[in-house]
Order: structure tokens, then C-alpha cells, then sequence
């Protein structure tokens, strides 16, 4: 109940202080003949916000896009999001545009939330952002890539030793999340004890939900405990890389084991080294990002092979072809994972299904036309994974799962955006179809598997998920 009375107390006082702003301080309509996108702006202070989420809720985040741009534009519309103006920019035209003007006429936005989960000592959330954009893909080039996966393959074993084998019964969702987490512990700053990782990995979840919370900051509110769990493992980290310091001064640690000795070793174009608090920030961003989309991902993946036998029977036949060519005992390599062309297909085709990253927004930083429109600067610009994954201009029947769409050259360009696109594409992009393809190989090559909830509900919030974790029976193939 004391939740629920705080929630109620956060809600008027989000009311009351947004409505002094909504009344006294709302922009009026501009007075020199431009034309605004066509759409509506919903509710006083919340705008549309609750629709927008309450459709991911229901499991279709995209009846929110594709009903608008039914009923007003299918090319842009205007809205009212997250307490902004906001106007959202459709199909692949959209997705091109705001990906090839990063920079230019609009720049990276998130919610004042984001700043006050990640505090950054002495700089902006965005300065600090675009520092990092420049030397992660040091850490996530192909020469650096390559050793990671036999490290990928050990810590798979280890997890599916640990959670799976002699399990008749698993909830899915859970386990893929402790895979994903553990395998960035791993990578990101060495650290693979299976207890220490269960230690760190317990507030995440109170993090990601914080991060797009109304961000109130009373009791009780998903929004404290937001920061209250980020401050928990920022002081973790921080106390890892003071250690991770003492011991590359010892020798005791390697230049590059990790992100964690990369990030401490690397100076910026000025010559000055990242302060310890903003390292500790930054492999906390990291440790979100590099494990919630392919724990979603990975889930998904089980979800649709289950559904779909003879899509699961190419996968086993494929990842068999690389499980017999491997000595007893050798690990995987890049060329094996190169070697599974359909399963990445299937991955593919599931991403494009279940999106993880649903969109993302980007802010307006100069007035411009678009279309015939008239975008004002400060208004907040959203594009939509669904309105081309989901869109049967861009993908026919998109509701039938097709791995052969991705075959020979694939979708049409700026159509499948499950990592965003431009130069804010995900940095961890390849990272990614790494770590997803070697859960495929061990997951198919020991298992078969049944749903046990046949019609569970997904549901999005911000990224989708099955809403009782995804429950299977196992049965594991005979040696």
C-alpha cells in the first residue's frame, strides 16, 4: 500500500508541477505560415505518454505508430511524448533521414532521467556519450572480436552446465539474462565467478525500469530505485577500478583484458584520461546495453524455434555441421560462426519480429522543413523500428516468420533498424550476433524444448519480454 500511495503522491505532483508549465509556458502554434506535421497532442501535460506505453504493455507497440500514421500521415505525424512536443518520423525515408543528419539538424535525446541515473562528474551525459562512441569501436573491431569467442564459448558451456543440464523444467527468460550479464561481466571488466556475477546482476532490472520512468524522485517510485540501484553497483564498479588500476601497475593485469584496462589506458584527443567515477559510469551503461537486448533477443529466439519446428530443424542441421567439425574439447572460433549463415537469419527474422530496441529519439537543433512540414527546433523526433519491421510496404506478409528475407542482399536499405543506424548505430552491434550465435549453437545441439504457457503474453516495457518468462520442458538430445 505505502507503493501505492507514493505512486498516487508522484502522479498529482507531476500534474501539478508540468501543468504551471503546460498553461504558462506552452509554445503556441507558429505565426509565420509553416505548416505543422499532421497529428494530435493528446492529454494536458502527459500528451499522448500513455498510449504510447500502454500498447508496448498489451504486447503491439506498434498499433500506437501504425494507427497514426493510418489516421494522419504515413510519412510523419505530430504527438506529444515523454512531456515534449514531439513528432515521429515513419518508414524508411524517416529512418534515413534522421540517421544521415545526426549531427547536422538533430542531435541525440533522452529523458532528463538518463542524466540523473548516469551523473557524470564534470560534463554533460552527451559529451561523455560521444567520447565513448569514439573509442568503443576500438574495443568492438574485428581484430579484438575474434579472440572473444572462444572466451564467449567457455562462459556458454559454464552457463549451460550450470542452468540447464539435468534440468527437465527452466524459465527461459531468467536464464538468458543471466547469460547475457555474465558474458559482459566477462568481457567488459573480467570478472566470471558465477556468485559474484549474481551479486552484481540482482539491481539491474530496477535500473533499465528507472531509466524510463516519470521521473519523480519520491519513495517508492520505480524512479528512486532506479538511482538508488545504480548508486549500489556504481559504487561496486567504482571499487573494481580503483583494483583493476593497482593491478596494471603490478602487472597483474594485461592492457587488454578488457574494456575496463582499455578504458584506463586510453586518453583522449587532449591527452587526459577518463576520471575513475566516469569509467565506473560508463561500464554501468555498458553492462545495460550489452546484456538487456540479447537476453531479449536470446529469449525470442527460444520462443520462435519452439513455435516453429521445421525453422528449428535448419538450425540444428547447421550448428550439427559445426559441432562435427570440431575436435572433442575445441572451442568455437570466428570462422565457425561464420560457417552459420541460416541461423543468423533466423536471428535476423526474430529481430525484426521482437525488436529490443523499439526506436530511439533524437531532438530537433535547428528549425527545418521536412516533407512540406515544418519541424520547430527543441521538438523531439522518434523513429520506430515497427514502421518498417511491421510495415508490409517493407517487409510482405511481416507477420510470417521468413529467415529467406535475409538472404543474398537482404531487406531494402534503412528497413531493419533493430541496432538504430547512422553514427549512432549500436557500437556493440557485432558483439552481439557473436554472443547470440553461440548461445544458438549450444542451446540446439544439447536440447530440443516444448512451451509450456502456449499462448503466453508479451509484453513491452521498454523491451519485450514474455510475461510469465517464458517456461519450457526440456529434452535434451541423446549422445
Amino acid at each position: 500500500m505505502d507503493i501505492f500511495y507514493a505512486s498516487l503522491l508522484s502522479l498529482f505532483v507531476l500534474v501539478v508541477s508540468f501543468s504551471i508549465h503546460f498553461f504558462l509556458y506552452k509554445s503556441k502554434p507558429t505565426q509565420d505560415g509553416k505548416v505543422l506535421p499532421p497529428g494530435r497532442t493528446g492529454w494536458p501535460v502527459i500528451g499522448e505518454s500513455f498510449e504510447f506505453l500502454s500498447t508496448g504493455w498489451n504486447g503491439h507497440p506498434e498499433k500506437f505508430i501504425f494507427d497514426r500514421m493510418s489516421k494522419f500521415s504515413p510519412i510523419v505525424f505530430r504527438t506529444s511524448l515523454m512531456l515534449e512536443d514531439a513528432a515521429v518520423f515513419c518508414g524508411a525515408q524517416g529512418n534515413k533521414f534522421l540517421f544521415s543528419n545526426e549531427n547536422k539538424l538533430v542531435q541525440a535525446w533522452w529523458p532528463s532521467s538518463v542524466d540523473k541515473i548516469f551523473p557524470s562528474s564534470d560534463k554533460t551525459s552527451k559529451i561523455e556519450a560521444i567520447k565513448m562512441r569514439k573509442m568503443l569501436p576500438n574495443f568492438f573491431k574485428p581484430e579484438a572480436l575474434h579472440r572473444y569467442v572462444p572466451v564467449m564459448d567457455v562462459v556458454t558451456q559454464q552457463h549451460f552446465a550450470t542452468w540447464w543440464d539435468g534440468k527437465d523444467e527452466v524459465v527461459t527468460y531468467e536464464l538468458t539474462k543471466n547469460f547475457t550479464f555474465w558474458l559482459a561481466c566477462k568481457i567488459f571488466i573480467s570478472i566470471d565467478d558465477p556468485e559474484r556475477v549474481r551479486y552484481l546482476s540482482g539491481p539491474f532490472e530496477s535500473i533499465a525500469l528507472g531509466l524510463l520512468a516519470i521521473p519523480v524522485d519520491l519513495p517508492g517510485t520505480p524512479f528512486r530505485r532506479g538511482i538508488n540501484a545504480a548508486s549500489f553497483i556504481r559504487k561496486e564498479l567504482l571499487a573494481i577500478v580503483k583494483q583493476r588500476k593497482v593491478d596494471l601497475a603490478q602487472g597483474k593485469a594485461t592492457p587488454t583484458q578488457d574494456i575496463l584496462s582499455h578504458m584506463l589506458l586510453t586518453s583522449d584527443e587532449d591527452g587526459k584520461f577518463m576520471a575513475e567515477y566516469d569509467i565506473a559510469d560508463k561500464i554501468l551503461g555498458l553492462l545495460i546495453g550489452g546484456h538487456d537486448t540479447a537476453s531479449s533477443a536470446c529469449a525470442f529466439i527460444i520462443k520462435y524455434l519452439a513455435e516453429l519446428p521445421e525453422i528449428y530443424d535448419g538450425v540444428y542441421k547447421e550448428q550439427m555441421e559445426v559441432a562435427k567439425s570440431k575436435a572433442a574439447g575445441e572451442l568455437l572460433n570466428w570462422e565457425d560462426l561464420g560457417k552459420m549463415k541460416y541461423s543468423w537469419n533466423v536471428a535476423c527474422e526474430v529481430l525484426r519480429l521482437a525488436p529490443p530496441l523499439q526506436g530511439a529519439f533524437r531532438e530537433a537543433i535547428t528549425d527545418f522543413i521536412y516533407n512540406g512540414y515544418s519541424i520547430p527546433k527543441g521538438w523531439k523526433l522518434y523513429w520506430s523500428a515497427n514502421s518498417t519491421h511491421k510495415n508490409p510496404e517493407f517487409f510482405p506478409e511481416p507477420t510470417k516468420f521468413d529467415p529467406s528475407r535475409f538472404e543474398g542482399k537482404g531487406p531494402a536499405p534503412y528497413t531493419f533498424v533493430p541496432f538504430g543506424g547512422g553514427p549512432r548505430m549500436c557500437p556493440g552491434k557485432e558483439y552481439a550476433r557473436l554472443e547470440i550465435l553461440v548461445f544458438m549453437h549450444h542451446l540446439v545441439t544439447k536440447f530440443k524444448w516444448e512451451k509450456m504457457i502456449p499462448d503466453e503474453q508479451i509484453v513491452v516495457n521498454p523491451m519485450p519480454s514474455p510475461a510469465k518468462g517464458l517456461p519450457i520442458r526440456l529434452y535434451p538430445h541423446k549422445d
